[in-house]
């Protein structure tokens, strides 16, 4: 199927993956009606760029402890990132504490339902806002991550990958396959999702359980391969983020500031070791004190 046939073939898409959604969509807590919209915020949060069995139990104890956003905002910057644990990328944690602030401030407490306000908050950005707005309150936007960019760049435009990052031609074709209608596109925006998790893989892509497999373009191509700009990895061993995690790690467990002598001695390499923590600090993920001490953030 080319992009340009897309919006008149869509319709058999969606029935097809909708239809396996219903059957195969995993029960995560977030999906749940009682996860409300502040739960799905906090879903979206922690799933960028972490896997679901990871975020599950992070997710819990978050949730049993500021079951509303002004529960969060109550509460210093820092017990956001303490709680974070080893969800990587901390400075969601401070995003996502600003954003419960906001909503506190500005909405009453309540998760807001219009997509231009959910955009207005810290920290949310476009495929954030769409995914509230969709998967909380089943309105009709594009939702675009990395699986259901991977799920139209093989189904509709027959690549193996999509681009590096998302283009405007990607967003013109999920608004062309978008449904009409606000229930049926907000299962399609969940659907699509899933089966880029679980079916078409970046890796192992399973296409005998696919539900569109006949429809895809890249299959019925021969799945040729990748032949765009290298694509990144992701490599965590002896880079300035793995050494940001261990001095997160100290200043998370201790109960009162840490001595820089006990920041030192999580690694070896001292440039590399100060250049880590300099940029914690720019961040405002790590607060100095009088004294050479360090602590998690407190306002």
């Amino acid at each position: 199927m080319a992009a340009a046939d897309a919006p008149a073939s869509a319709a058999a898409l969606h029935t097809a993956v909708n239809a396996w959604f219903e059957t195969h969509a995993r029960d995560l807590p977030w999906r749940r009606p009682e996860a409300g919209p502040w739960g799905v915020m906090v879903s979206e949060f922690m799933l960028q760029q972490t896997p679901v069995n990871r975020v599950l139990p992070v997710y819990e104890q978050w949730l049993a402890r500021w079951p509303r956003p002004a529960d969060l905002a109550a509460e210093p910057p820092g017990e956001a990132v303490r709680a974070w644990g080893r969800l990587g990328y901390p400075r969601r944690a401070l995003r996502l504490h600003a954003a419960a602030s906001a909503i506190r401030e500005r909405h009453l407490g309540d998760v807001p339902r219009e997509h231009a306000q959910l955009l207005a908050l810290p920290g949310v950005g476009e495929y954030t806002a769409a995914a509230v707005a969709s998967f909380a309150y089943g309105q009709r936007h594009p939702v675009l991550d990395t699986n259901v960019r991977r799920v139209f760049a093989r189904a509709v435009t027959g690549k193996e990958y999509p681009p590096n990052a998302t283009t405007a031609a990607e967003r013109r074709l999920a608004r062309s396959l978008l449904p009409a209608d606000q229930a049926t596109a907000a299962r399609w925006a969940a659907a699509t999702m899933e089966l880029g998790a679980l079916v078409c893989t970046a890796r192992s892509p399973e296409c005998g359980r696919c539900p569109i497999a006949e429809r895809c373009a890249w299959k019925l191509a021969g799945s040729p391969a990748y032949e765009g700009p290298p694509r990144r990895g992701q490599t965590y061993a002896g880079t300035d983020r793995q050494v940001r995690g261990k001095l997160l790690a100290v200043l998370r467990e201790a109960t009162s500031p840490v001595p820089q002598a006990e920041l030192d001695r999580v690694w070896h390499e001292p440039v590399q070791r100060a250049r880590a923590l300099d940029g914690l600090v720019a961040d405002g993920l790590v607060e100095p004190l009088a004294g050479g001490v360090y602590r998690l953030p407190q306002t």
